[in-house]
């Protein structure tokens, strides 16, 4: 009986590991995020229109964890806009991981 209710248990918590911010990222998501809201800066495939904006193509900031790149997302910087609240940091994580297809 103890076993049942062990296996039971470790079963019900299964769904939180699914869907835990770490789960694996869509690309494809992300790649239809980067056409519609960076690909105006950052260009197709990453090739920056502007030497100071990262070129993704050449590996410019993809050197940073997932967290780093995550918050300057959010953020944003003088020149590029805060995607807090017009994307959700699971669409984030999904431009992200595109990006390392770059």
């Amino acid at each position: 009986m103890q076993k049942l209710i062990l296996s039971l248990a470790v079963v019900a918590t299964l769904p939180i590991f699914w869907s835990a911010p770490g789960a694996a990222a869509d690309r494809q998501n992300g790649r239809a995020m980067y056409e519609t809201y960076c690909v105006g800066c950052h260009g197709e495939a990453g090739n920056s229109i502007d030497p100071t904006i990262p070129n993704f193509a050449n590996g410019d900031r993809l050197f940073q964890m997932d967290s780093q790149l995550l918050e300057s997302i959010r953020s944003g910087n003088q020149t590029m806009p805060a995607f807090r609240g017009l994307l959700s940091d699971r669409e984030i994580r999904d431009v992200i991981s595109y990006l390392r297809t770059l």
